[in-house]
């Protein structure tokens, strides 16, 4: 039997044992492989399983804002699929950008459609700083998140940015919830940057794909990093100046995101593959993967918890009724 004394060494396993850590999730981008942090949230709540800070990147961002602000993950499941029914996404670039990706697939006339509309696209490229309407994108932003405070929310959220103007990481943890989180997702060509007081915030995912030394700084005990990146190897062919610029940015960010998981103390690897960053329209499979992802590492999450909890949970017959319901 351990026994609590006045302090030294029995005290300390004691504290161990039945004291939790103080828990933090870090959020990697990876655009519409995102969603999957939705269902790691899932099994988190379905675990019981408390989160006590959350700091996120570019889509990471948009999902830990929503969760932070006390959404559960069955609304934020109700949000995506009622977002992708809605004018907002149908009459969106996002959906264009996805069929310009999908254009080899078409039939003659869709594919002279995809032509058209494919140089407009890339014309307006060439004279704004991103391809889709901030008014746009914002509107998204808008849909999922509330217009309040960052200080307003349930748990503290920090949103990671890159200032184009320093080139330095930006942690956002004031202001409103909604110009951090577009700070956050300012996809470089895609999303216009944001202003902001002399800097020029841009996506997080320049410089910090998975916020885990953020969420450590925030009071984390225990980090889990959930990343959502491409795979390294690519059976793709490279047949253009641009297929190998594309393909020389996602080995840089793949090296780049080692660094960050290496502070993790559980990583989370949802099996989303090499999708596309504007695949919204497999929102709930990958909402399924992140729940799957998370429940295969529970073990490694529940070391965070007092030791007569890390063997309970809830058993796979009450979470299959909750389900239906």
């Amino acid at each position: 039997m351990v026994g609590i004394g006045t302090g030294g060494p029995e005290r300390v396993v004691f504290v161990m044992i039945w004291r939790r850590k103080r828990i933090g999730i870090a959020l990697g981008g990876g655009g519409a492989r995102g969603l999957a942090h939705i269902g790691v949230f899932r099994a988190f709540e379905e675990e019981s399983i408390p989160i006590d800070v959350i700091a996120g990147t570019s889509i990471g961002a948009l999902v830990g804002a929503a969760f932070a602000n006390g959404i559960s993950s069955r609304e934020m499941g109700e949000l995506v699929d009622g977002f992708l029914e809605s004018p907002t996404f149908q009459d969106s670039a996002l959906k264009s950008i996805k069929e310009m990706q999908e254009s080899k697939h078409f039939s003659l006339t869709q594919k002279i459609q995809a032509f058209f509309k494919n140089r407009i696209i890339l014309a307006q490229a060439m004279f704004r700083p991103g391809i889709l309407h901030a008014e746009d994108f914002q509107a998204m932003i808008d849909y999922f998140l509330p217009d309040i405070e960052m200080k307003e929310l349930k748990i503290p959220f920090v949103a990671v940015a890159t200032d184009l103007v320093s080139g330095y990481p930006v942690a956002i943890s004031g202001g409103s919830l909604r110009k951090a989180v577009m700070a956050s997702c300012a996809v470089p060509g895609a999303v216009p940057p944001v202003a902001d007081d002399g800097r020029l915030l841009s996506d997080g995912g320049i410089v910090s794909l998975v916020p885990t030394s953020v969420v450590r700084q925030m009071g984390a005990e225990f980090v889990v990093a959930v990343t959502v990146g491409s795979e390294i190897e690519t059976a793709d062919e490279m047949k253009t100046a641009m297929d190998v610029y594309v393909r020389a940015t996602n080995i840089m960010s793949f090296h780049l995101e080692q660094g960050d998981l290496k502070e993790a103390d559980a990583v989370i690897r949802p099996d989303v593959g090499n999708l596309h960053w504007t695949d919204f329209l497999l929102a709930r499979d990958l909402i399924r993967e992140g729940e799957k992802a998370t429940r295969e590492h529970m073990v490694d999450v529940k070391k965070a918890l007092p030791f007569f909890k890390r063997w309970t949970s809830r058993s796979p017959e009450n979470r299959a009724d909750e389900n239906l319901s």
